[in-house]
């Protein structure tokens, strides 16, 4: 059996994420919105113009956070956990972070914004955010062990100003930063047109904790709509000012909320799992449209959407499927019965081969690689295999604790973890 380093195996996964689509213009530009707190039943009911025509354009699916309830990935239905799980297309799991203190994040899992200003350092990015940690501990800007990464643009931190916004016991004055927020990214995106934009907008989930189900929270809803249509607005002004750009827009929340109040979240409900994305991406495939993806398939879309060669290393660790374009499997599985490894998979094409790869180390989490075998190639519409795991990994003693499962098809990979009590 031969052990394949990930240096081997990079001209093979290129293809997943490095090549573009058909047809698509030059220039391609991506602008994620993260409008906190908003469980899917409510954006469903709520008249919501603005996204309805960004949606037009593209489409809207339900989607969660929280990772498999029950399973290792389980992950805390927590703003600060939902946005890294956003930004490095990882569960809790691998990224590290718990909670709102955002206390040891690991960056060996990279965010949007490294792999964008490594791996493509002449594509401007910006931020625009009323918390100033989602750049700072979150994306780790100028930390060495984050890559010490600078974005090209930041506007952020409102929420320390007490001058420009004082703080009062209604939390009026996060509606007034995240007005200015969208208006500083309004301006920006139509004077720059930045390739990679984060917009974050908090006063949905203020109001949230405060009334739950309410008026109040609904009409917060409403005037997010309001900010998404300015927003929206910036990027069909660059459009139409420049011919060569084409704009992606992905729109999603970082949670729900309780079933009984509309208050809480940070547990796995249904409710507060229960989350929704929507985009104008044109080439939506399978997976948005008749599963339900988790809030870590918006990454992979976007490393997909700017063509970056991503190194298969990384990409062997991504939690999500990409949104648009051809993927090939989903939905992966994969448990021991004693020497036997039981994989299976959700196809996503009628034709192909998947192969099956296998690590028994996590090196990956402090900064390693880890050595993958190759154990089993299958028919991609088979959906399952038997692997014998002492024939194929002659050098596990006895039943390993520990598997790293690979499934990858021609067009994208997905990863299961097997944890032996």
């Amino acid at each position: 059996m031969k052990k394949i380093r990930f240096l081997f195996m990079l001209t093979c996964l290129l293809p997943l994420f490095g090549q573009a689509q058909d047809g698509a213009k030059t220039g391609k530009k991506v602008l994620f919105v993260l409008v906190d707190g908003i469980p899917a039943d409510v954006i469903e009911k709520l008249p919501t113009p603005h996204l309805d025509a960004i949606v037009a354009e593209g489409g809207f699916t339900r989607a969660y956070v929280g990772g498999e309830k029950d399973g290792y990935s389980q992950s805390p239905t927590i703003s600060a956990v939902g946005y890294n799980s956003l930004l490095t297309g990882t569960w809790t799991h691998k990224h590290n972070v718990w909670g709102n203190g955002i206390e040891d994040p690991n960056y060996n899992y990279w965010n949007i914004f490294r792999f964008v200003e490594t791996l493509a350092p002449e594509k401007k990015t910006a931020i625009f955010s009323t918390w100033l940690d989602n750049r700072t501990k979150l994306l780790g800007e100028g930390l060495p062990q984050a890559g010490g990464i600078r974005l090209d643009a930041h506007f952020d931190g409102y929420e320390l100003d007490t001058v420009r916004f004082p703080h009062g016991p209604d939390s009026r004055h996060i509606h007034e930063i995240d007005q200015h927020v969208v208006t500083q990214a309004v301006g920006y995106i139509k004077a720059e047109g930045p390739d990679v934009s984060w917009v974050y907008l908090q006063y949905t989930d203020d109001m949230g904790h405060r009334y739950g189900d309410s008026p109040r929270f609904y009409d917060a809803v409403k005037l997010a709509d309001d900010q998404l249509g300015r927003l929206w607005e910036a990027i069909r002004y660059r459009e139409g000012n420049f011919p060569d750009e084409e704009w992606e827009i992905y729109i999603t929340t970082d949670h729900g909320r309780d079933a009984a109040t509309g208050k809480n979240h940070g547990g796995q409900s249904a409710r507060e799992r229960q989350t929704w994305i929507v985009t104008n991406a044109r080439d939506l495939n399978r997976y948005f449209t008749e599963e339900e993806p988790g809030i870590v398939a918006i990454l992979p879309s976007m490393l997909r959407s700017l063509e970056l060669h991503v190194p298969p290393e990384q990409l062997f660790e991504l939690d999500g499927v990409p949104l648009t374009g051809a993927v090939s499997v989903a939905l992966p599985a994969a448990r021991l019965d004693q020497d036997r490894l039981l994989v299976s998979w959700q196809p996503m094409e009628k034709k192909g081969k998947v192969q099956i790869w296998v690590a028994t180390t996590n090196e990956f989490k402090s900064g390693g690689r880890d050595t993958y075998h190759r154990v089993a190639r299958a028919r991609l519409q088979a959906g399952k295999a038997e692997i014998d795991i002492r024939k194929l990994l002659p050098d596990v003693q006895g039943t390993p604790d520990f598997l790293k499962v690979v499934i990858e098809g021609k067009h994208n990979a997905v990863n299961r973890w097997v944890i032996v009590p």
